[in-house]
Parts: structure tokens; C-alpha cells; sequence
């Protein structure tokens, strides 16, 4: 059975591969172990080029070496959204000074709260990934559509 992968980049590396030692994924292999009675023909990775950070201004040349990899796999194409930056106005949560990671009680972050028990806000720069979403589902509906694959 003719497979295709659709994989939303972020995700993946959010929700998986994050902190893990597994960052530098051999996309193919990884499909061809996860459906090994499939032929996978085609993996679509969808994501968008990151900016450069204060805390980790090398992020883009670390990304785009990834990316140049997946590039040189030959059932593997890299289709590229774009990030959307913007100054927003948010609530502030507290945080745990010895760790600096927010509190959170009954499995929700806490307000961090002014005096008469106000949310606090503040403004923060705020990135967001657009595109790479609506671009997996407009492949993964066109090639159901002409039915060159089962998506997985």
C-alpha cells in the first residue's frame, strides 16, 4: 500500500522529539519502522524558518542544516510556512524563583494578580508559526482527492 506521511514540524519536534537526544530524525527510516508493511513513497514535512533568538541566536543555521538534510532524502519534501511576529498585551503567571518555571495549581497556571486582585498584564513579543497547518491539510486533501496515497 502507497503511504504518505504528513508531518507538522513543530509538532513533532514539541511534542516529540524535544530535549530527547532524537532531534536530528532520519525521517524515512522513522516512517519505514512505524508502518514497516507500508510503502512509504512520499513524507511531506511541513514547518517555517525560525528567527534568531537573544537566548539562542544559532537556532536558524542549526534548522536550516536539518532542513538541508531532509531536502537530501529523496521521498522527503520540506514545505515552509512563515512565522508572523506582533507586540501583544498578555497575562503575566508566577513563577517559582529557585527554577523559574511557572507555578500552576489544580493543573492551571496562576494569575500573577495586582493588589486588588487584577490580572496583571504586560507586553511581550509575541511569535506564532502561519501557514504550515493549512499548507499539510490542502496536501493531505489533494492527494486524497486524487488519490495518490494513503494518508497516515
Amino acid at each position: 500500500m502507497n503511504t504518505h506521511f504528513y508531518i507538522d514540524g513543530f509538532n513533532l519536534y514539541y511534542g516529540l522529539l524535544k530535549g530527547t537526544p532524537y532531534k536530528w530524525l532520519d525521517l524515512e527510516r522513522w516512517c519505514d519502522q512505524l508502518l514497516p508493511r507500508n510503502s512509504v513513497t512520499k513524507i511531506h514535512y511541513f514547518t517555517a524558518q525560525v528567527d534568531a533568538r537573544p537566548q539562542d541566536p544559532d537556532q536558524p543555521t542549526r534548522q536550516f542544516a536539518y532542513l538541508q538534510a531532509l531536502r537530501s532524502l529523496p521521498r522527503v519534501e520540506v514545505h515552509l510556512g512563515t512565522f508572523m511576529s506582533s507586540v501583544v498585551s498578555q497575562v503575566m503567571v508566577e513563577t517559582d524563583p529557585p527554577t523559574g518555571r511557572y507555578r500552576r495549581m489544580g493543573g492551571k497556571p496562576v494569575l500573577q494578580l495586582d493588589p486588588a486582585g487584577n490580572p496583571v498584564k504586560a507586553w511581550t513579543y509575541k511569535s506564532e508559526e502561519k501557514g504550515a497547518d493549512v499548507n499539510l491539510a490542502a496536501h493531505l486533501l489533494r492527494d486524497a482527492y486524487q488519490g495518490t496515497a494513503n494518508a497516515q
